[in-house]
This record gives structure tokens, C-alpha cells and sequence, in this order.
């Protein structure tokens, strides 16, 4: 009789913690799973396509890198009350909030074209001209944010983080090696050397796992939620399941582009489909309907991280939680970042691909700076209070920066210098 008490205590328990979960996540598991958003697809299926498994390793590693930085945030838009962008004015002063914010502003908008390029790619599979892609993406996006609520806009975000797992299956159905997988993806090694492409593509990883974007999202997002100190356990252990996630998703795209298209140039996320639809029609199919996915879901992010960051800096209204009519430049500025950056991908001829990579690149060396920022704010006792960062959580974050403070001159070296470090460049 103890027994079944004892499990039906331990039970409602677990039930009403799942419960309270189930209210407190969001925040974390979007910002980690949009994190594999269309720049990041074409990132894993050309590090599949180029590299086979050899590179899992280093995915597996970014898992840390992810929770670590993210899990800042929470912490800091829990006791704060405010986003990132004010955070950092009032810390620091108008000179550095400005330099933060034309950083994030310039990454977001560039981020947001590569989405646009992912999306309009996907679709043309289909026989889907761009503009009307476009131009569809902008309206539903639109219509997401006019509902006045931040927990309605959440929930449809949620359905898309769901749909993100598509890979997964996919995986399953081209029948990677186990053992190729054990021996070649999960012990360290740097196939072809230390090259310029290698590092090119190391960086590009990066890039897509952690960027200055997500920092500013999820603590606004954070804020605009409603959460306070009592739930930043929640609000990590959100952050610590987004992270397993995106790695996880990350993981099965290398398996399917490294099982089909392994020694195949790749260019794109939408290439990798196309050509896998030759081989495995409904895997092609699976990741095509994926990419658009992931575009659809990074965008939604990135353009409300913009505006959140810009409303708390100019002073406006700036909560999904306010009308269109109480907020009107906030939503003003959503729109006109969602255009602008959609109407980049109609310019005739324009290196879509190149763009593609180039900006991950560019995020991850913008990425040191948005870092250190917030490793200051986490030390700041009088912000923080018992909050702050303790000596792990330093030592992690300040590696982190170093790793890709490292990365980036290297890459830089290896640029002007081919060859120096002993691969092909």
C-alpha cells in the first residue's frame, strides 16, 4: 500500500512540474531550435556533403558552447527586467549601446535575407516563383504578431519548432553506418588539414549554433514573457533541452548529405534536396519541406529581436503583448526589416549561395563582441546579485570567446597566407 501512495505522490509530483514546464518554456526551445534555421541547413548539408561524418565531433561539442551562452540570458532578463539592448546603454553607456546595436542590426538583417534565400530556394523545388513566396511569408508573418499576445505568437512558433525535427527520419531512412559514424564522426580529426576551407566551414558552424542574435532574442523574449527569478531554473532547463535539440537536428542533416551526397559539391540546402530527390524522393522532398521550415522559423526570430532591440532603445512601445495601435513603430520596424531584407533575394543575379555562407562567417567574428558584453552584465554584482556568473561559468564563457577569437584570425591567417598551417587551401 506504501508502494502505490508513494508512486502516486512521486506521480502528481512529476505532474504538476511537467505542468509548470509546459508554462514556462518557449523562450529557450525556440531560440535554440530556430537556431537551425536556413543559413544553418545549407551550413550541416555542405559540412555533410564536404566532409562526411568527420565533423561530428565538433557539433557535439558546440552543444556546451550553445547552453552556456544562452543560458546567460535568462538568468539576465529574469533579474533585469529588461532587454539586452537596454542592458547594455544603461551598463555601458550610449557609445557602446549604439556600437551593440548597429552590430545586431546589421547581423539580423543579413541573417534575415539568408532565410528569405532558404525559403524562396525550397519553394521554387516546387515550382513556387519568389515573389509570391515572399510576399506570402511577409503577410503570414505579419498576421502572427497582430494577435496582441506574446503567449498566441509563441505557441504558433512552437508548431514550427516541432515541424524542425523532420530531419530525424530522414536520417533514419538512408541508412547511415554506425560504425563510420563511431569511428570517423566522433573522434576529433580535421579531414584535409588545417585548410581555409576547413576553417571557412568550422566557423560557418559556429556561426549557426550560437550568434549575436539569439542573445538579443531570448532575453527579450524572456522579459516579454513574463519571467522572473523563481523560474530561471525552468527557463534553463528549457535552454539546456532547446540546445540538445538543435545539436541533435544539426547531427541528422550531416548523417543524410554524409551517407547520399558524401564527395558531391554542395552549394546549398535546397542543392543537397534536389539532388538527394534523385536518389531518395521522399528524403529530397523531406528536406526541402525542412529548409522552408527552418527559414519560415528563423525569420520569425531574427526580425523580432530587431524590433524588440530598437523599441527598447528608441523608447517605444515594444511588447507583442500591445496592438498594433499601442506599438505601432515596433511593428512598423518588423515589417519593414521582413520586406526589405525579402526584396534582396529579387535582385537579379545576386550570389544568393555566397551570401548564404559568407553570413554565418560574418556572424561568428561579430560574435566576440556581443559575448563579452554580456560576460560583463552576468559579473555585475549589483545587477546580478547572486545571480552572477560563478568561476565555471566564466572560465567556459571566456574560452568560448578565446575559441573563436582563435578561429577567426586563423581563418584570416590561412586567407592571406594559403597553406601556412599544411592543408589545401
Amino acid at each position: 500500500m506504501n508502494l502505490i501512495a508513494r508512486s502516486y505522490y512521486n506521480y502528481r509530483r512529476f505532474s504538476k512540474a511537467f505542468k509548470l514546464y509546459l508554462l514556462l518554456a518557449g523562450p529557450g526551445l525556440i531560440v535554440m531550435i530556430a537556431d537551425n534555421d536556413a543559413g544553418g541547413i545549407t551550413t550541416y548539408a555542405t559540412t555533410g556533403a564536404q566532409y562526411g561524418y568527420n565533423l561530428i565531433w565538433f557539433l557535439v561539442l558546440l552543444l556546451p558552447v550553445a547552453y552556456f551562452v544562452q543560458e546567460m540570458t535568462v538568468r539576465l532578463g529574469a533579474v533585469t527586467k529588461h532587454g539586452h539592448a537596454e542592458a547594455i546603454f544603461d551598463a555601458f553607456g550610449s557609445f557602446w549601446g549604439w556600437f551593440s546595436l548597429f552590430d545586431l542590426g546589421l547581423v539580423n538583417w543579413l541573417t534575415l535575407i539568408t532565410e528569405f534565400i532558404g525559403m524562396t530556394a525550397a519553394l521554387s523545388i516546387f515550382g513556387i516563383p519568389a515573389p509570391l513566396t515572399i510576399a506570402i511569408v511577409c503577410l503570414v508573418m505579419f498576421g502572427m504578431v497582430l494577435q496582441g499576445r506574446y503567449w498566441t505568437w509563441e505557441k504558433i512558433a512552437m508548431v514550427f519548432c516541432v515541424l524542425n525535427l523532420v530531419y530525424i527520419p530522414a536520417a533514419f531512412l538512408v541508412h547511415p553506418s554506425v560504425p563510420d559514424i563511431i569511428s570517423h564522426g566522433l573522434i576529433p580529426n580535421f579531414p584535409g588539414g588545417l585548410s581555409g576551407d576547413l576553417f571557412f566551414i568550422l566557423m560557418a558552424n559556429i556561426g549557426t549554433t550560437i550568434a549575436p542574435w539569439m542573445v538579443f532574442f531570448q532575453q527579450s523574449a524572456v522579459v516579454d514573457k513574463g519571467m522572473s527569478e523563481k523560474d530561471i531554473p525552468w527557463g534553463k532547463f528549457d535552454t539546456l533541452l532547446g540546445s540538445f535539440v538543435t545539436v541533435i537536428v544539426a547531427i541528422f542533416i550531416v548523417l543524410v548529405t554524409g551517407t547520399v551526397l558524401r564527395g558531391t559539391v554542395v552549394d546549398s540546402a535546397a542543392q543537397a534536396s534536389v539532388l538527394l530527390m534523385t536518389v531518395h524522393p521522399f528524403v529530397g522532398t523531406m528536406l526541402a519541406i525542412g529548409l522552408f521550415n527552418a527559414g519560415f522559423l528563423g525569420a520569425i526570430c531574427i526580425s523580432l529581436a530587431s524590433s524588440w532591440a530598437f523599441g527598447e532603445v528608441f523608447g517605444w512601445a515594444h511588447s507583442l503583448n500591445n496592438k498594433v495601435r499601442e506599438a505601432p513603430w515596433f511593428y512598423v520596424m518588423y515589417l519593414a526589416t521582413l520586406i526589405t531584407a525579402g526584396l534582396v533575394v529579387l535582385i537579379p543575379k545576386a550570389p544568393l549561395v555566397v551570401i548564404t555562407l559568407f553570413v554565418q562567417v560574418i556572424a561568428v567574428t561579430l560574435l566576440p563582441a556581443a559575448l563579452v558584453f554580456l560576460i560583463l552584465l552576468l559579473n555585475n554584482e549589483e545587477i546580478m546579485g547572486k545571480y552572477r556568473n560563478t568561476l565555471l561559468q566564466n572560465v567556459v564563457s571566456y574560452a568560448i570567446v578565446a575559441l573563436i577569437i582563435v578561429l577567426s584570425t586563423m581563418y584570416a591567417i590561412n586567407t592571406l597566407f594559403p597553406g601556412i598551417f599544411g592543408g589545401a587551401s
